[in-house]
């Protein structure tokens, strides 16, 4: 993957550019966010942080644990956030549930590929 390809600072400086969009579309007040709304709010979730994950697997991907737990407890600190920010913007655990969805798939995928790959 990538990992091996790009230098460590230039992976992190990509990966932190990811969380700040997510940060972003997650914190900002509903109606700065563009195109709030398009989607099922579910979906939207565990599509973000599917994508969040796998960009994660893709740049370190002999950290598969701790890039899950990296985008589970980001999800999490960002429900608790919202609920107390006043920006519009409610904390939902279901909206957490969907963002574990979609770091399993994320990793499911990431497990498929390496496999397809002959790596263990």
């Amino acid at each position: 993957m990538l990992s091996a390809r790009l230098p460590r600072p230039l992976r992190l400086a990509l990966y932190a550019g990811a969380v700040g969009v997510v940060l972003f579309l997650c914190l900002a007040p509903s109606q700065d966010v563009p195109g709030e709304g398009l989607v099922w709010d579910k979906a939207e979730h565990s599509v973000t942080w599917a994508i969040l994950t796998f960009l994660g697997l893709a740049l370190s991907s002999h950290r598969p644990r701790a890039i899950a737990l990296f985008a589970l407890a980001l999800g999490g600190a960002i429900e608790v956030l919202q609920a107390t920010m006043g920006f519009g913007r409610d904390g939902d655990w279901r909206d957490f549930a969907a963002d574990a969805i979609g770091v399993a798939a994320a990793l499911g995928l990431y497990a498929g590929l390496r496999r397809l790959g002959g790596r263990r």
